[in-house]
């Protein structure tokens, strides 16, 4: 069994905002679900996962002690949840490869918080045991490619026309990968 890396990390952003990043929890159902209505339009275009949807929020909840799955939320000190952030261990011939989602509240970007989060979640992949992790971002989201090459990770491919966002435009997919062994 992967030990878990369980520990809260407090974190003063460049902004002068208290938040700490900390395991999802099965008590942030209410909050996640805020959060997630909480995005602009313009996230909702490029997100994979439908954090307005309270079956998804469960779902997401619910797996909170998945072996294969890390989540991660930013909660201030209020108890608002801005950021969130998982991995999760891919199966099959890719068991030795992570995939990385973040997604950061509009009015906390831009202050060390995506770069604070895409820490902790890549250090929860280091404790996941696996070898690689990948995270897929569309072409245009550029703040969120220069966190992850800040990071060390590399784009490794392009798919072309390759994802559809919420109103059916199709965008490049970029692949970002860190070899971690």
């Amino acid at each position: 069994m992967v030990e878990r890396v369980e520990a809260p990390i407090a974190a003063t952003l460049r902004n002068g905002q208290a938040v700490t990043i900390r395991p999802l929890a099965e008590h942030d159902r209410e909050a996640l679900l805020q959060f997630g209505r909480s995005l602009p339009d313009d996230d909702w275009l490029y997100l994979e996962t439908d954090l307005h949807n309270p079956d998804i929020i469960d779902r997401l909840v619910n797996a909170y002690a998945a072996e294969n799955w890390r989540q991660f939320v930013a909660v201030t000190e209020i108890g608002e949840i801005v950021g969130y952030s998982a991995v999760r261990r891919l199966p099959g011939w890719s068991s030795h490869v992570g995939d990385i989602h973040l997604i950061v509240r509009k009015d906390y970007r831009r202050c060390g918080l995506g770069t604070a989060m895409a820490q902790a979640i890549f250090d929860a992949a280091r404790d996941l045991g696996v070898a690689k992790v990948i995270v897929e971002i569309l072409q245009e989201q550029t703040s969120g490619i220069a966190i992850f090459e800040r990071l060390g990770f590399k784009i490794e491919g392009t798919f072309s026309d390759h994802a559809r966002d919420h109103a059916g435009r199709r965008h490049h997919l970029y692949i970002l990968a860190y070899h971690i062994i």
